[in-house]
């Protein structure tokens, strides 16, 4: 029986195994999440034992985690190749696609993605699926809700502005936009859904993620590798 406490070790887990994977003088990606939250703190203490990296923050929280652990920070500009990336995921199926975005911060987390050679999620055991299903968030324009809204409907989806809980009216990402919660129910093709999703006006970026390398999850309390064939 699944508990509160095994979901959270499995998340610790997942985290640290996936720092195994830095070397010295990496430049990584630094994803957000609660899963990804305990790779940014190995990192750091990582970096007190004297590992050299510099990191790329994915978001505002991503960004104060990894102040608080230590990690040197640079940017795309700085840094527009990345060694290595690691984020976590909202669902991802055994063929390592992924959703993400519940953070509200998958327009910059595939930006830094597709900015590494290496692109690794991290993930709990209640991730990993057959087939996808999750809800996929969409960042738009706000002058765009409407449209996206109607385009993501004529595909089959039920679309709902993502509202937030400590005030009042919809969340607002770190770009200054909306987000869209587009539910599909079960996703056939990804891939598709992928393309005609990009092809909406006014949307900045969708949290459909194709280029996974590798995952790392916790299954029957173990940590697990699936590497893309």
């Amino acid at each position: 029986m699944r508990t509160p406490d095994s979901n959270a070790d499995e998340k610790r887990a997942a985290g640290v195994a996936a720092a195994d994977m830095v070397r010295d003088g990496m430049v990584l990606g630094l994803g957000t999440g609660s899963t990804v939250a305990w790779t940014i703190k190995r990192i750091g203490e990582k970096v007190e034992e004297g590992l050299e990296v510099l990191g790329v923050p994915t978001s505002y929280q991503a960004q104060e985690l990894a102040i608080a652990a230590g990690i040197p920070l640079t940017s795309l500009d700085q840094d527009p190749v990345l060694d290595l990336a690691i984020d976590g995921a909202d669902q991802v199926s055994r063929d390592l696609i992924a959703i993400k975005g519940g953070g509200a911060a998958h327009a910059r987390e595939k930006v830094v993605a597709a900015s590494a050679q290496w692109f690794v999620v991290v993930a709990d055991s209640t991730k990993l699926v057959g087939s996808l299903s999750h809800p996929v968030p969409v960042e738009v324009l706000p002058i765009a809700k409407r449209l996206a809204k109607s385009r993501i409907e004529e595909l089959g989806g039920s679309p709902q502005i993502r509202q937030a809980k400590m005030k009042d009216g919809p969340v607002i990402t770190d770009n200054g936009n909306f987000v869209i919660d587009a539910d599909f129910g079960e996703i056939e093709d990804p891939g598709v859904l992928a393309t005609q999703l990009s092809e909406i006006p006014g949307v900045v970026e969708h949290g459909i993620f194709e280029n996974v390398d590798q995952l790392v999850v916790v299954l029957d309390g173990e940590v697990k590798i699936f590497s893309r064939e």
